[in-house]
């Protein structure tokens, strides 16, 4: 006879199975409840290492002690105090806000635990300040603690850009000509157009670079430029900011770009000489001792001394004896005697003159007719 089984059989033979989990369910509980603990604990204690100050302020020289758990068993930690910086904001400037110079070293033991004196020293940025330890190799890791160095500038921190990060794109270029009064030593100036993107998760409003000139060997001078508009996430945009050189300038420049503390691009400029400058310096060379010349020579004319005979003229001036010759005009035909009656005018002018010169000779008083005739030998 074949037996037959149904649900009352197997609710039978399920109850040994269930009294059995209830009789092991207590037992197993406090160790599952501990393991459920025990690894977020963990987990957190290694992802969120913590930073302890013996003192909240003090002053340039003094000390104070600087403790931390939670890192990395054995690892090699940098303690830094950094001006511009806040725990939830970090560390803006970097390590260049910090003063490196009083920095320290430490290594945690197998716990993750360490404990160092730190010297109080000034950092080069205004306060709100921290002490910052960060890992020096492995895996990267850091934590801030607000600390106040007594006496240290404050200033408030610049504003939060919102997680955008702006880089070009494409080449950067000059556009722009010179003017004719560039020519003649007027500041040359141009536009220096490039293309940036918004790298972030947050949009960027009215940024404000940097634009650099550097001449030669020498440092780049850097001025600011803002420009007004928003670049959204994923989005690009292009930007023309202005570029002007001081008067007169010439040669080779390198003109840079920079965005807070990174320099985006660089771009050389070769500048002409002005040579309208140098035109006008060589004409005033010139002029000028010309005009100098002509000036003296007109003094010298008007000041030498003149002869008294050699500019007189007319008949009260005449020596006696002279005889008056015809009146010429300036600027008319001089008019012409004929060679016969001139030469007989001149005979019938010098004996007249004769006459009037001697009038002690007359025909009945000659010499010669008063005088006795010469006589003959044998004449009586």
């Amino acid at each position: 006879m074949t037996r037959r089984t149904g649900p009352e059989t197997i609710r039978r033979a399920a109850w040994p199975a269930r009294l059995l989990t209830l009789a092991v369910l207590p037992a197993l509980l406090p160790a599952l409840f501990l393991s459920v603990l025990a690894v977020p604990g963990a987990r957190a204690a290694e992802s969120a290492p913590t930073v302890s100050l013996s003192k909240k302020e003090a002053g340039k020289g003094g000390e104070i002690t600087v403790s931390g758990k939670g890192w990395r068993g054995e690892a090699l930690l940098m303690l830094l105090i950094c001006g511009q910086a806040t725990p939830e904001r970090g560390v803006i400037g970097g390590t260049n806000s910090c003063a490196n110079g009083a920095g320290r070293a430490v290594t945690t033991d197998e716990k993750g635990a360490f404990s160092k004196r730190l010297p109080v020293a000034e950092p080069p940025e205004p306060c709100p300040c921290v002490v910052h330890v960060a890992t020096v190799t492995g895996e990267q890791a850091s934590a801030d603690a607000a600390f106040t160095v007594a006496g240290h500038p404050t200033a408030e921190l610049p504003r939060r850009t919102g997680g955008g990060k702006l880089a070009v794109l494409a080449a950067t270029r000059l556009e722009g000509d010179s003017s004719l009064l560039t020519w003649f030593g007027a500041p040359p100036a141009r536009r220096l157009v490039f293309t940036v993107g918004n790298l972030g998760p947050a949009p960027v409003e009215d940024p404000v670079f940097e634009v650099g000139t550097a001449h030669g060997v020498y440092a780049p001078q850097w001025e600011e430029r803002q420009w007004r508009g928003t670049v959204a996430p994923g989005a690009r945009a292009r930007i023309a900011l202005p570029v002007e050189l001081s008067a007169g300038a010439h040669g080779d420049y390198q003109i840079s770009l920079r965005y807070g503390k990174k320099v985006l691009a660089e771009q050389p400029w070769g500048v002409g000489r002005p040579w309208g400058v140098t035109l006008f310096w060589v004409l005033l060379c010139l002029v000028v001792p010309a005009a100098v010349f002509r000036i003296g020579m007109a003094v010298v004319d008007r000041i030498r001394p003149r002869t008294g005979g050699a500019h007189r003229t007319g008949g009260a001036h005449r020596t006696a004896g002279a005889r008056p010759g015809p009146a010429v005009s300036k600027g008319l035909p001089r008019r012409t005697t004929p060679v016969a009656r001139t030469a007989r005018s001149a005979a019938a002018a010098d004996a007249d003159a004769t006459t009037a010169v001697l009038p002690w000779f007359t025909p009945d008083s000659a010499p010669s007719e008063n005088r006795p005739r010469p006589t003959t030998k044998g004449q009586a």
